[in-house]
């Protein structure tokens, strides 16, 4: 049996069957997702899809990572890259 992971930002991250992105993120101890495109950070608040303080982008598209089923293979990152 493989295990179920995702990448985040070069990290593989374990999750359940059925578990959200950020249940999958949170229980790995990410608990913010960089900034959006204000600079704010971005993280997980309210588990229904309506802030939108969680968005990230989810192969290539921005997503609602608190709905977003997590799946095998899938590339997660923040919805802005910083630049150091």
């Amino acid at each position: 049996m493989s295990a179920l992971t995702f990448d985040w930002m070069g990290q593989s991250i374990p999750f359940r069957t059925g578990e959200s992105v950020t249940a999958a993120l949170e229980a790995a101890g990410i608990l913010t997702f960089g900034p959006d495109a204000l600079g704010q950070e971005t993280r997980y608040f309210c588990g229904i899809g309506a802030c939108q303080c969680c968005l990230l982008r989810v192969d290539g598209v921005v997503r609602e990572a608190c709905i977003t089923p997590a799946k095998t293979g899938m590339h997660v990152e923040a919805l802005e890259r910083r630049h150091d």
